[in-house]
């Protein structure tokens, strides 16, 4: 079972910081990813940063949101607890 996600904060070069339940703490690179189906709506900047954690997951507003095994394995992580700088 993956860790669920607990926060996520979207940045200007459509990645996404997420933290996870265990501590963790990734950058998603949803770029790769824009070209493709219903994702191609998040090219627009105001519908990419109107992302939430929905239940264990990332979800935008316009009802797309992303299997938490993918989030969590596509997520380039750096093992920062939760709440410490990313640099950390």
């Amino acid at each position: 079972m993956h860790p669920s996600v607990t926060n996520v904060t979207p940045s200007d070069d459509y990645t996404l910081q997420v933290d996870f339940d265990n501590g963790e703490r990734g950058i998603l690179d949803m770029k790769p990813y824009l070209d493709f189906g219903v994702f191609q709506r998040l090219k627009d900047r105001n519908a990419f940063e109107r992302v939430r954690v929905s239940f264990d997951t990332v979800e935008w507003d316009s009802g797309i949101d992303l299997d938490p095994e993918f989030v969590y394995d596509k997520c380039r992580r750096n093992g920062a607890q939760q709440g410490a700088p990313a640099d950390a």
